[in-house]
């Protein structure tokens, strides 16, 4: 041992003054000593700031046993790494099995041999810093790891919203569109989550995923020529035909970026669902596929009222916003035809949050203030 590295310290507790003199002359060569006559001294030393590398502990002391020390020593978080050895007279096979199944990582029987017990102690510290090293790697490892995850969701996160802000450049009326309908979504499925129809959908990671999914819905827009997507006014058949391509056009943007990456990319998988068939409704006459009911995929499905209601009450070129109201009239309405029924029921108990929402991610000072004052009547009328 260098000059630098500092000597172990040896915990020694016992109550007899022969038995601690004989085990200090025998670590004075190679360790520091602390001295316990009892086990109460024995724990406030060994949960001290400097706490000891190892313990000597006996077992037949007045007040606490060293059975009675050693169980506390391992259920505290704090001491439980403490290596702990029994030098002890008791020398049966029951006594030294006791010791052990409460955690003891040797057991000595007096009188004690030198040899024994220094050899005992130098294998103890050995494995205790092998156990030390590796608890810092694996601390280091899931901190690691956990920063990187972070970076990997950061990651996500941006390719989403920069794959979701190109769409809406493409189409300068819907501002913060995307912003108001991830969250519309978000708090749609927070007050499904534990109905019986969508409990074993909507967990944490789930309602999480949707909501960060949720701003590639209109990701197909980028697909579709200027003339139509820009028009001041409503569509003819034909030019409507080529709208509703944007749904097949993102579900396939986002199949051939999985395809060049070579994996499914399971944060997309919503995504996918979203994009492709937020546009069906729940009585088939929506589109692409015409899918009725249960066969919407549920984040589809919450898109769906989502995006409806947050069209409605924006302003467009060539339309002023509606109120509040005549939006929950609209959606009403279409509960069990455009909407599911529960998902639309869902909307009307938490309407008051989507007024919030608007308001919140407004795209101008104006239609920050017309909505103010729309959760201001929402408010009263409520």
């Amino acid at each position: 041992m260098t000059a630098t590295q500092a000597k172990p310290t040896i915990l020694v507790v016992d109550d007899t003054p022969d038995n601690i003199d004989l085990l200090c002359a025998i670590l004075e060569e190679d360790y520091r000593t602390k001295i316990a006559v009892n086990g109460e001294r024995a724990l406030k030393i060994a949960n001290g700031d400097s706490k000891p590398d190892l313990i000597l502990l006996d077992i037949m002391m007045p007040g606490m046993s060293g059975y009675d020390v050693c169980k506390q020593l391992k259920s505290n978080p704090a001491t439980r790494d403490i290596p702990v050895i029994f030098v002890t007279a008791m020398s049966e096979i029951t006594d030294e099995q006791m010791g052990l199944s409460l955690g003891a990582a040797d057991y000595i029987t007096k009188p004690v041999s030198a040899p024994i017990v220094l050899a005992r102690i130098k294998t103890q510290l050995a494995m205790k810093r092998v156990h030390d090293f590796l608890r810092d790697q694996n601390t280091f490892l899931e901190s690691e790891v956990k920063r990187r995850t972070a970076e990997v969701a950061a990651l996500q996160d941006v390719a989403i919203h920069t794959m979701a802000s190109l769409a809406e450049t493409r189409d300068n009326e819907t501002g913060n569109h995307i912003r108001r309908t991830s969250w519309y979504v978000k708090a749609l499925a927070e007050r499904l989550r534990h109905h019986p129809r969508f409990s074993h959908f909507l967990d944490d990671a789930t309602i999480e995923l949707l909501f960060k999914s949720a701003p590639l819905h209109d990701i197909g827009k980028v697909g579709i020529p200027d003339r139509i997507l820009l028009k001041p006014g409503r569509f003819e058949p034909h030019e409507m035909e080529i709208m509703k391509t944007h749904t097949t056009l993102g579900r396939d943007a986002i199949i051939a970026a999985e395809r060049e990456l070579g994996i499914e990319v399971d944060f997309l998988r919503f995504a996918k669902e979203i994009a492709y068939g937020h546009q069906e409704k729940w009585d088939g006459s929506g589109y692409p596929e015409g899918l009725a009911g249960d066969a919407i995929p549920i984040s589809a499905r919450l898109m769906a009222l989502a995006d409806v209601y947050d069209a409605l009450i924006s302003r467009r070129v060539y339309k002023d916003g509606m109120s509040h109201e005549q939006a929950v009239a609209i959606i009403t309405e279409g509960r069990g035809t455009h909407f599911d029924p529960d998902i639309t029921d869902a909307f009307l108990d938490i309407q008051r949050q989507f007024v919030e929402i608007a308001l919140r991610y407004a795209d101008t000072d104006h239609d920050m203030d017309k909505k103010r004052e729309r959760i201001e009547l929402f408010t009263k009328d409520a």
